[in-house]
């Protein structure tokens, strides 16, 4: 992996992060409400999960 490689990788994080808000940002405005509800665990859990399907994901497409 090269910095342009890690690079590219944060600009589409960031690209899919702002997609939410950009067309629903009533909707993104209740998600993080929710979210500010939920026991910290289960953010955890969430993270966790989503870390996972992550790297699968990538050892999918990076072979």
């Amino acid at each position: 992996m090269n910095w342009e490689d890690f690079l590219a990788a944060m600009a589409l994080v960031l690209i899919f992060e702002g997609l939410i808000p950009f067309f629903s940002p009533q909707g993104y405005k209740n998600m993080v409400q929710q979210m500010a509800t939920m026991p910290a665990q289960t953010l955890r859990n969430v993270g966790l999960v989503l870390m996972i399907m992550g790297v699968v994901f990538l050892y999918l497409v990076r072979g």
